[in-house]
């Protein structure tokens, strides 16, 4: 009886083992973590404020060119 424990036992150890399932996602987790730290050092840097003012110019830009548009339309 022992025996037969011992060896179901083995069994059910060594399959755990070898389970290679939640590796995968794991995996995904980590390389997402590192993702995540990668663009929040490139946002914190100088990046968001060049694409704010980016911006910022673009929609000043649209605005001047609608209001000038439709001055000279009616």
């Amino acid at each position: 009886m022992l025996n037969t424990l011992s060896t179901k036992l083995y069994v059910k150890v060594s399959t755990f083992l070898k389970d290679q399932r939640g590796v995968t996602a794991i995996e995904y987790a980590i390389i997402g973590v590192a993702m995540s730290a990668i663009v929040l050092a490139v946002f914190n840097s100088g990046l968001s404020d060049s694409l704010n003012s980016a911006m910022s110019s673009i929609d000043a830009n649209i605005s001047s060119a609608g209001s000038t548009s439709g001055a000279s339309g009616s």
